[in-house]
């Protein structure tokens, strides 16, 4: 009896082991054949935005890389959280991709109602990007400078309005953060997504707004709009005229935007190496690199442990800004 159980166990633990094994097999046969099918990229904001035009400009190069269509979803709302709930929700086989940004993975603190989170069901594959932002004003604004906004912000609170790519997206953090050290108080008017929001911004519907540099350079070039500042710590070689918003008067101000590619948690972490590699092959080709530079986005190599790193040391930062305007979106 005692002999016949134990043959019995045998026979159970070899059949798992060779199911286990089984599995572990058709997942690396799956990875070998990736991508068979098609690619859904959902960028979670409306078209015309950074975030869009980086996403298209991934998946223009995907596409002939994997030989596989590279579809851009655009699912707008709720800084970015309408789309990128249902990626952390769909299955991990790299089918389904998300182009990220701060408000998706570092200042989700707002929303304390979500319906996932985005720490722990989204897998950092990549930091496509970091780039400053800009002050932007109508070309017939009555603000010159930096100097003279933050002026009439402080003489007349909540007179100034400013538009943002949505309710605590990255366009509305820096601006945010600006309020606080600038000690100001302005109106906020959110939109989904920038490029709606810049069509106002150039009407003269709102007062201004820090837009992200891929965004709303080509419209200060233009001439439609005037650039007062750039949100980074030194000033940007697109615009070496155009000080920081520390040199034109708030002291210690340094805030970017970053965009990032995420997948579902639970990817496999060969898979998501792959994608890491190839994203940085194609974001550091010739045709793409001089993209970005003229969308005033940087790149810097990076692995998926340094994304999540990243994510980490940004949400603290961002936490601090939500937690000092007591910002609660839901």
């Amino acid at each position: 009896m005692t002999a016949n159980r134990t043959t019995r166990r045998r026979m159970v633990l070899l059949a798992g082991l060779g199911a286990t094994l089984g599995l572990g097999t058709a997942a690396r046969a799956q990875q070998q054949d990736y991508p068979s099918r098609a690619i859904r990229l959902v960028v979670p904001f409306a078209p015309g935005g950074a975030a869009d035009i980086l996403g298209r400009l991934l998946s223009e190069r995907m596409a002939p890389l994997y030989g596989q269509p590279v579809v851009v979803d655009n699912k707008p709302g709720a800084s970015g959280h309408v789309g990128a709930q249902p990626v952390s929700k769909a299955p991990g086989d790299g089918y389904t991709l998300l182009v990220g940004t701060i408000g998706i993975h570092a200042a989700f603190a707002s929303y304390r109602k979500l319906g996932y989170d985005p720490a722990a069901e989204l897998q950092p594959v990549a930091i496509l990007g970091e780039s400053p932002n800009i002050v932007l004003v109508p070309a017939a604004s009555p603000y010159k400078t930096l100097a003279d906004l933050i002026g009439d912000a402080r003489a007349h609170p909540g007179k100034i309005s400013y538009a943002t790519a949505g309710a605590g997206s990255s366009v509305h953090m820096v601006t945010l953060l600006f309020e606080r050290m600038a000690g100001v108080r302005m109106t906020h008017v959110p939109y989904k997504g920038s490029g709606p929001a810049l069509v106002d911004l150039i009407g003269g519907q709102v007062d201004v707004m820090f837009d992200n540099m891929s965004s709303g350079l080509p419209h200060a070039r233009g001439g439609k709009l005037r650039a007062l500042a750039v949100t980074s710590a030194a000033r940007d070689k697109r615009l070496p005229d155009v000080p920081t918003v520390a040199e034109a008067g708030v002291p210690g101000y340094d805030g970017t935007s970053w965009f990032t590619l995420a997948a579902p948690r639970g990817t496999p972490a060969a898979l998501v190496q792959r994608l890491n590699q190839d994203v940085q092959k194609i974001l550091t080709g010739a045709d793409a690199a001089a993209q970005l530079d003229k969308l005033g986005i940087g790149f810097m190599a990076n692995t998926p442990q340094q994304a999540a790193a990243f994510f980490r040391t940004e949400t603290v930062k961002w936490n601090r800004v939500i937690e000092s305007a007591q910002l609660q979106l839901d």
